[in-house]
């Protein structure tokens, strides 16, 4: 169906500080350090990576699982409304979250969306499933995906 980048986008980062022991750490309130740690999920070579492949391609996915083995219902749903739109599989590139935790954890913070699969067309947060799937009801992500230059027009097909 679609093609799989690398897995280990994020596996080269440096580890969180916060998995790290410091002095400090035994006094911070655990509420604290728990909403700390939500914050800074994200190493800033992380941001940068996920900031590069965002920014080099014109379509990515980061779900569950590959585009050829959805591992979860909302992903496959976004791999299958990008096939009705007519996107092919070499236009898309997908990342597997469930391969690598600080993906997995660290694209949340990235985008502020709680939830995976997140879409993103020329560098810009679409949304996730939920927001995919009105934007294909409505027609509005035909024509986001056709600015985009990532679905092949059909023979014939008025511009």
């Amino acid at each position: 169906m679609f093609r799989t980048a690398a897995s280990s986008l994020l596996r080269s980062a440096a580890p969180s500080p916060l998995a790290t022991s410091s002095p400090l750490r035994s006094l911070a309130h655990p509420t604290s350090l728990r909403l700390l740690q939500q914050r800074r999920l994200l190493s800033d070579d992380a941001r940068k990576k996920i900031d590069q492949v965002v920014q080099q391609n014109p379509l990515v996915l980061f779900m569950k699982g590959t585009p050829d083995l959805p591992q979860c219902g909302f992903s496959r749903a976004v791999c299958q409304i990008l096939e009705v739109q007519g996107v092919p599989p070499e236009k898309l590139v997908s990342f597997n979250c469930l391969e690598d935790n600080e993906l997995r954890e660290g694209i949340k913070e990235y985008s502020s969306w709680p939830t995976i699969p997140q879409l993103y067309v020329q560098g810009e947060f679409i949304g996730g499933c939920d927001i995919v799937l009105q934007m294909h009801q409505s027609g509005e992500l035909e024509k986001l995906l056709a600015e985009a230059k990532v679905v092949v027009e059909e023979p014939g097909a008025e511009a």
